[in-house]
């Protein structure tokens, strides 16, 4: 199997249950986290960790260098740095010669701003502008992707009824674990044919 280098695997959400996934199938995974915590708790599950900020182009390039040509990048990661992140990942997965890249952004991203009510634009519109941009920069970039906007994230365990939907306005909420699993479905094709895809699932409300 093809290695993943995951950038977001150091907290409790999407990226942490991605990792785990694939390490339970026995996928080789490079992880960049920020503190020895994550880190000693994903290396003890078996994977190659770099403990550092996704915008230092210096680690980013070292993961890279140990994820190797054959790997495919999945990128949860949020926060107020992000379009710059992520600029600083896909920049360095170009020069690795690294081709294909996952995004796990939201609902409200890109063309899906206009869906967005006010108070959802004057809660998180900071976030999914700047998830918007990372975006952009990925979409101008030579890489092949898929960009996953799940909708409102709840915990749990994966129900497997989220679906994947494309070019049509999208609210709901999914679980956690079954965006994880999508990230999974994903890769498992050959070609990820630069295609944008909200992910909710019907009629899933909050506990």
């Amino acid at each position: 199997m093809n290695p993943w280098l995951i950038y977001g695997a150091g907290g409790k959400g999407i990226g942490a249950m991605t990792a785990n996934l694939a390490l339970s199938q026995q996928r080789p995974v490079i992880a960049l986290v920020r503190n020895q915590q994550a880190a000693d708790r994903l290396t003890a599950l078996g994977a190659t960790v770099f403990i550092g900020d996704a915008c230092d182009a210096s680690i980013v390039a070292a993961a890279c260098e140990a994820a190797g040509t054959n790997a495919t990048i999945i990128s949860t990661m949020g926060g107020s740095q992000d379009y710059l992140a992520h600029r600083t990942v896909i920049d360095c997965a170009q020069q690795a010669n690294i081709s294909r890249m996952i995004l796990v952004t939201s609902l409200g991203c890109g063309d899906s701003w206009q869906y967005l009510s006010p108070r959802a634009r004057a809660a998180f519109g900071q976030a999914v502008r700047e998830k918007s941009l990372a975006e952009s920069w990925l979409q101008t970039s030579l890489l092949d992707f898929a960009i996953l906007r799940p909708g409102g994230l709840l915990n749990g365990k994966a129900t497997g009824q989220a679906i994947r939907e494309q070019d049509k306005e999208a609210h709901g909420f999914v679980m956690r674990e079954d965006v994880a699993a999508h990230i999974n479905q994903l890769d498992l094709e050959p070609s990820l044919k630069q295609q944008i895809y909200s992910l909710i699932q019907p009629g899933l409300t909050p506990a």
